[in-house]
């Protein structure tokens, strides 16, 4: 890479695991479209699902306690399945078709959130089977499994503190799962991979403990519009990338 673009993936990081430590999630989101303007994808998605599994380990050390594991016990099995479904699909799968479907998906929950309008009554737990077979699938394909999972955990879990953890937790999990299928693809036998996520790794800590040290000050309804706001421009980015391909 050049120093400017080099630059620029540094500033995209910092962004976007300033977001991560705030919320919980959204690196992905942030990140792996714009990387993906002047960087390979079969690059991008490794090297975020590396750091994205390291930021999960730090930030379910900080907060285990709060994370509801029934929760992701139910997402776990369909998501592995949607994992390998992923993965073995990323070569030959034409993309544009599933970006245009999620990413209306994505917009259609976001806006409710965006002006924080919500029902007291929790999603049900039937909701887990698409949303984990969906989060699987396109976490493997486009490195951004977050919005299928966000969807239904905020629908579930009220505390923002404990919403934060479990998400950390659960792309932990995930991420376990992903990396097994990547080694088996070869998608992480590359040294370039490597060598930008070791240089990659101080800022994506920086960013997190600012990031967490701006999540404590946050009100439930400020993290709700947040959620929602991420959401729109998960939407936006994942149009885009359709278009752009």
């Amino acid at each position: 890479m050049s120093l400017e673009q080099i630059a620029a993936t540094a500033a995209i990081l910092l962004a976007a695991y300033f977001i991560r430590g705030t919320t919980g999630f959204g690196s992905a989101l942030i990140s792996v479209p714009l990387l993906a303007l002047y960087l390979p994808l079969q690059f991008v998605v490794p090297l975020m699902m590396l750091l994205d599994f390291t930021a999960s380990i730090v930030m379910s050390g900080f907060s285990f306690k709060r994370v509801q594991w029934d929760e992701i016990g139910i997402l776990i099995p369909f998501g592995i399945v949607g994992v390998i479904l992923g993965t073995s699909l990323l070569v030959n799968l034409p993309p544009e078709p599933i970006l245009f479907a999620l990413a209306g998906f994505v917009f259609i929950f976001a806006v409710p959130s965006v002006f924080n309008i919500r029902s007291d009554k929790l999603a049900s737990r039937g909701w887990a089977v698409p949303a984990s077979l969906t989060g699987g699938t396109v976490g493997a394909l486009f490195g951004t499994s977050g919005p299928p999972y966000i969807i239904y955990l905020s629908h579930r879990i009220r505390d923002k503190s404990d919403l934060r953890a479990t998400f950390s937790a659960l792309f932990f999990t995930e991420g376990m799962t992903r990396i097994a299928s990547f080694l088996v693809a070869g998608l992480l036998m590359t040294a370039q991979v490597w060598i930008a996520y070791f240089a990659a790794l101080p800022v994506m800590l920086g960013a997190l403990y600012l990031g967490g040290r701006v999540h404590v000050g946050l009100t439930q309804p400020q993290m709700t519009r947040l959620i929602g706001v991420l959401l729109l421009v998960s939407s936006v980015s994942l149009l885009f990338k359709a278009l752009q391909t």
